[in-house]
């Protein structure tokens, strides 16, 4: 299951003002890239015109907020944990999973995550 804290929720509720997406989904991908190889990516994706929606995703409602999930992706965010705050560097969402074995010194990527059994 994923969890969204409640300043995530505010943060993204904020950007959907921001950007006049407020009926949107927030797409969470896992990509290639990074020190370590994947990274998370967040994006907002406008319902009505929803073209990359597969019907093989995984759409869930988490405190208000529409995610929807690719299945490629979905063995990385499965317990994941998205926050937000703010830092001397600035804002930034914070990804915590308890299943990643490896990530890099930036915090960003990460190498691969611990199969459940």
């Amino acid at each position: 299951m994923v969890e969204i804290t409640s300043t995530a929720v505010a943060e993204i509720d904020r950007l959907k003002r921001n950007r006049q997406m407020t009926d949107s989904f927030l797409r969470l991908r896992v990509k290639s890239g990074g020190c370590s190889g994947l990274f998370y990516n967040l994006e907002l994706e406008d319902i009505s015109e929803n073209l990359d929606h597969q019907e093989s995703d995984r759409t869930m409602e988490i405190q208000g907020i529409q995610v929807i999930v690719d299945p490629q992706s979905w063995q990385y965010v499965e317990h994941l944990q998205l926050d937000y705050s703010e830092d001397l560097m600035g804002g930034g969402f914070r990804f915590h999973n308890p299943q990643i074995k490896q990530t890099c010194g930036c915090g960003i990527s990460f190498a691969e995550v611990e199969q459940q059994t």
